[in-house]
């Protein structure tokens, strides 16, 4: 990996930022004073200093976003905001959301550069629970409660698998789900005569939406958190 990139992914500064601290000798490698910013370095081996504090490289990183509505789930994105972008300092050219969320969508997102984690959360055969708070244009009557719970036909080659739904109050409902096809829940309630007023995701796997976020914030996760992810799969 070269220098400067390691210097990023460690929140150091920017590409330019880190440069100007490699020629004003603030960075050493092994002990030696570096002065090329794209010298070559082992990550997990090398001893990188900056101003005399060792960096130890972290290889997976795992971030919890509140998404809020109007950003798209993707790292790149030539009209809209994406999610990545919202990290700020945190931001690593490796960091991708582990599926998606519509634009108009919001809350629970999970963002890393852990791909082997992700296949396995996005993946059909492991059944992992999604839970989304969803707000009606009425309140679930309880045949359309037993009618998700069963299973409905949302227009492709399979009906939708069934789904734990948990009434709140008045419009308000939870429902559990473990596809992520395209629209699901809005094409779920439009199955049953209803329709989705607002989406927000609460629960992927073992990790919940941590209620002090507000939308657009973000925080690293711990590492009871990541303990509860892999133990779910």
């Amino acid at each position: 990996m070269r220098l400067d990139k390691f210097l990023c992914e460690m929140k150091i500064g920017t590409r330019s930022q880190v440069k100007t601290y490699i020629r004003q000798g603030l960075v050493t490698v092994n002990g030696t004073t570096a002065s090329d910013a794209g010298q070559k370095v082992a990550e997990t081996s090398d001893r990188i200093c900056f101003r005399g504090q060792n960096l130890q490289y972290c290889r997976y990183v795992y971030y919890m976003l509140y998404k809020p509505k109007g950003v798209v789930s993707a790292t790149q994105d030539n009209r809209d905001k994406t999610v990545v972008s919202l990290l700020g300092s945190c931001q690593r050219e490796d960091i991708f959301p582990v599926g998606r969320l519509d634009k108009d969508t919001t809350g629970l997102l999970l963002l890393t550069n852990d791909g082997d984690l992700a296949h396995q959360m996005l993946s059909p055969k492991k059944h992992v629970d999604k839970t989304y708070q969803v707000t009606a244009l009425y309140p679930l009557r309880e045949d359309e409660k037993r009618a998700l719970e069963e299973g409905v036909d949302i227009g492709d080659a399979k009906s939708a698998l069934p789904a734990r739904v948990e009434v709140l109050k008045g419009e308000k409902f939870l429902i559990t789900i473990q596809e992520g096809r395209f629209h699901q829940i809005k094409r779920m309630l439009q199955a049953v005569g209803n329709q989705v007023m607002e989406l927000k995701r609460v629960s992927f796997g073992g990790l919940h939406l941590d209620e002090e976020l507000q939308p657009g914030e973000y925080r690293e996760l711990t590492a009871e958190e990541v303990y509860a992810i892999k133990s779910s799969l």
